[in-house]
């Protein structure tokens, strides 16, 4: 009486492994879900011709999904954010904006520098005011324009100015540092401070001076996905991307160094 009560316990052993075993390999079969619908994005303005050929790019590999950008100064789009503005992930160009969002606490998890920038003295293209140095921006009747000090350029440029003791009054303060790159462009200003990645992609339209007190003025750039992101599975793959080798090529051709 006892072999076959055994035996058929053994046997209701093997049948009782042989179908966990199915459902595991079931389980591990099953393709993870395809990620689709919009992606919100709101980036510091200097990432904009990255970030843009990076959006295409996530595209083009989860068909179904659709990336939108908001490029911005990052304290602008990080009182956006506090504020309630729906946003998938925060690219912010200066850990101290990053913190305006994390302080809050929305974002999900721990930001991560992703990219460093630095400044360069941005002038109209053949440098007629043949400037070489920080301290040549203080000539007089120099028209120089700045980004606002509560923007990470405008901050990076005040501490580039106090490393190279050099004290100047802008003609104007803008909003990010597109607006100062803009300035030069059109004439409006014989030189500013811009990041290096900026003077890059204006491709020609400005030249670009760099000078040894941007140095001490290199801003590392966070990334996060947001905590009440509406696309948190697309989000989180956006990042992946930013950070992956291949978006660390990206970012590196637009001049950005690397963390």
């Amino acid at each position: 009486m006892l072999k076959p009560a055994g035996a058929g316990a053994a046997a209701l052993m093997a049948l009782s492994a042989c179908s966990s075993s199915v459902s595991s390999t079931d389980r591990a079969d099953k393709p993870a879900p395809a990620l689709s619908g919009p992606v919100t994005v709101f980036a510091a303005a200097s990432l904009k011709e990255s970030f843009t050929a990076l959006g295409r790019q996530f595209e083009k590999e989860h068909p179904g999904t659709k990336v939108s950008f908001s490029f911005n100064g990052s304290d602008s789009l990080a009182s956006n954010i506090t504020g309630g503005a729906p946003a998938d992930v925060f690219a912010a160009a200066s850990p101290k904006t990053m913190a305006i969002v994390t302080d809050r606490k929305d974002t999900a998890g721990t930001p991560a520098i992703f990219v460093r920038n630095q400044l360069e003295i941005v002038t109209v293209p053949g440098n007629p005011h043949k400037l070489s140095s920080l301290k040549d921006l203080a000539g007089p009747g120099l028209k120089v324009v700045l980004c606002d000090k509560s923007v990470p350029c405008g901050a990076a440029a005040q501490k580039a100015l106090a490393a190279g003791r050099v004290k100047l009054t802008p003609v104007s303060y803008e909003q990010d540092v597109k607006g100062a790159l803009t300035k030069v462009e059109l004439k409006e200003a014989d030189a500013a401070l811009v990041y290096r990645t900026d003077v890059k992609a204006a491709h020609g339209k400005v030249e670009g001076v760099e000078f040894p007190e941007s140095a001490d003025a290199v801003n590392d750039y966070p990334i996060a996905v947001l905590k009440d992101a509406p696309n948190a599975g697309a989000a989180k793959a956006f990042v992946a991307l930013v950070r992956s080798a291949e978006g660390q090529k990206v970012l590196s051709a637009a001049g950005f160094r690397k963390p």
